[in-house]
Formats: structure tokens, sequence, C-alpha cells
């Protein structure tokens, strides 16, 4: 016959609610008896019935996750972020990917509600609001991470994108980069803010706006090095030819630059080049990259004790935007003699 939490709690003579809290990583249980309860339940390889509390609380104790891709690095590490944290908790986390398709986001939703997860964790592809619907209908808590909708009043855990664009054009600028072009991405809402940092650094330093210097990838993650690759020739057959390029993200930057070497050109000397996302990778490339860090672990912490912390009461908080700042990490792809 299995071990129940009830006879752990009598052999120890305390109550199943504090085997519970134990369990749970509660903070309102002594240091002794957290140290005693968990000693048995090792002894004993006890393991929670996850539905039969679910039953009893209400809760599943998982969250769910989507996002546009398994593969890109950057929601890889905010998804170790938010895992990190809900473990801590004793809370699973379902991961999920739409492939940068809306209505296959749309679809993961309803199969993550179906679930009857505690709260949704949504970093989204969708153009409109609409497929949030059905998540306000059932009043599940949920968080946007890193892509925001102006129009929709709810948690959002990110970075400021316009500022993103500031400093890494204007980091450009300061190396002595003149004609510094922009290889953005599709139309959500980091590619736009990342943009019209873009173009508010070239008209603070009172540099031109040249036709055709702003090159739109093909996807804003997924396959992003080939997408940098055709936009850097893009940008190749210009006259004159840009001489920095800032990149939405550091795939597209890896693509750009592997095409300005295969042109014959020198990076920094000829053409500077910076990213966004300073992935784990970028000191160890060929030419390492300069990227603006999004802390993107830091994101995904940060989300999983917004959830948590949205997840406790009964009457819903009000929704909170939190906005990680982000700074330039310098490495060879900017740095040019003098």
């Amino acid at each position: 016959m299995s071990v129940t939490m009830k006879d752990i709690a009598q052999e120890l003579g305390v109550s199943i609610v504090t085997v519970s809290k134990v369990l749970r990583n509660h903070e309102d249980i002594g240091e002794e008896t957290r140290k005693r309860v968990l000693k048995r339940v090792r002894e004993l390889n006890y393991h929670p019935n996850l539905a039969a509390r679910a039953l009893v609380t209400g809760k599943s104790y998982t969250a769910g996750l989507i996002v546009p891709d398994l593969v890109h690095p950057f929601f890889a590490e905010v998804a170790t972020g938010i895992s990190r944290i809900l473990r801590q908790k004793s809370y699973s986390l379902l991961i999920s990917s739409s492939q940068e398709d809306p209505e296959l986001e749309k679809q993961e939703i309803a199969r993550l509600l179906s679930r009857r997860l505690d709260a949704l964790l949504i970093a989204s592809t969708q153009c409109t609001t609409a497929g949030f619907r059905p998540i306000v209908d059932q009043h599940i808590p949920f968080i946007l991470l890193d892509r925001s909708f102006p129009d929709l009043r709810t948690n959002f855990v990110g970075i400021d994108d316009v500022k993103v664009g500031k400093i890494a054009t204007t980091h450009l600028f300061s190396v002595g980069c003149r004609r510094i072009a922009h290889i953005r991405g599709v139309a959500v809402s980091t590619a736009i803010g990342r943009l019209e940092g873009y173009s508010q650094a070239l008209t603070q330093h009172r540099l031109p706006t040249r036709h055709g210097y702003v090159v739109t990838g093909r996807s804003a993650d997924s396959d992003s090095w080939s997408s940098g690759f055709q936009a850097m020739n893009q940008l190749l057959r210009l006259d004159p030819v840009p001489d920095g390029v800032f990149c939405y993200n550091d795939p597209i930057a890896i693509g750009a630059i592997d095409a300005i070497l295969a042109a014959g050109l020198r990076v920094p000397q000829d053409i500077a080049v910076i990213g966004c996302g300073n992935l784990h990778f970028d000191k160890s490339l060929r030419v390492p990259l300069s990227s603006i860090d999004q802390q993107s672990v830091t994101i995904g912490e940060r989300a999983a004790k917004l959830l948590l912390a949205i997840i406790k009461p009964k009457t819903p908080p009000r929704p909170r935007r939190v906005l990680i700042e982000p700074s330039v990490v310098v490495r060879d792809s900017t740095r040019r003699p003098g």
C-alpha cells in the first residue's frame, strides 16, 4: 500500500497541512520541522498525488508556456529562468511552440486551457488580442513575455525595445559608423520598438535616413541565420554600402557577419555589426558578436515570480508591467581600432 501525506503527518506528529506546505516550499514553516518532514519523505520515497492535490486545493500546480520557437536560444533561456523559480515552489511547467503561426498559437492556448492549468505565459505571434479572449473568459491568470500589445491591459515582462534600438544604434555611432542600416524583424512589438529606437537614434545623432537601409528579415526567430545572410546581401548591393548594421537579434547578426565575410569585407573595419540577445555562444564566434543583453534568464525568473504572485489572491491584482534594463556588451564585431 502506498504511503500517503496523512501517514507522514501522523508519524511525525504534525498536521497534513504542515507536510503539504513543506512539499510546496511554503515560507511559514520552521527550519527544523522542514528538515524532519523532508528527511522522512526521502526515506519513504514519497511523491505527492498531484491529481488528488488538485481536487483538494483546486490548483493543478502547473503552468503553461507558449513560445514562437523552441530552438531559438533566447526562448530556451527564458524557459530556464521560469522553470528554475517554479520548481522551487513545486510547480511544473508545460512548454509548447507556436512555430511563429498565430493560428497554431490559438490551438495551443486551447489545448493548455483544457488541462486546467493555473496560469499561462505567452510570447505571442498574434497581431490582435482576440486570441486571448478564451483565457480572459476562463479567468486564467496570464503573462505576456517579450512581446506586448498596447491595447491589452495585462501583465507583461520584457525589455524596453525602443531603448534597445537607441542604444544599439548609438553604440555604432560611437565607434565611427555614419551609414547605419537595420535588419529588422517581422511586425511584432519587439521589431516595431527596435525600429523606432533605431530611427530616434539616427535623428538624435543627425544621421540621414537612407533609402533601402532598413531591410525586413523573413522571420523574427525561426531560420534567423538565413534571414540575416540574405538581408545583408541585399544591403551590400547598395551604394554607398552601410558601414554599420544593427540586427534585430543575434542569429540574424551572425548571418549578416557571414555574408559580409563571404563578400571579402572585414568586420568591423569595413562594416560593424551589433545584434540583440547576448546569447551564450556570441563570444565564441569567428568574429565575437557585440550584442544588447536582454537578460533573458532574468526575464524568465521575474515572469515566474510575477506568475506566483498573481495566482495566490482570490481577487486578481492590477496588471503589472515589468521591464528589464538592456545594456551593450561590446565584442570584436564593433571594436574598431582607436
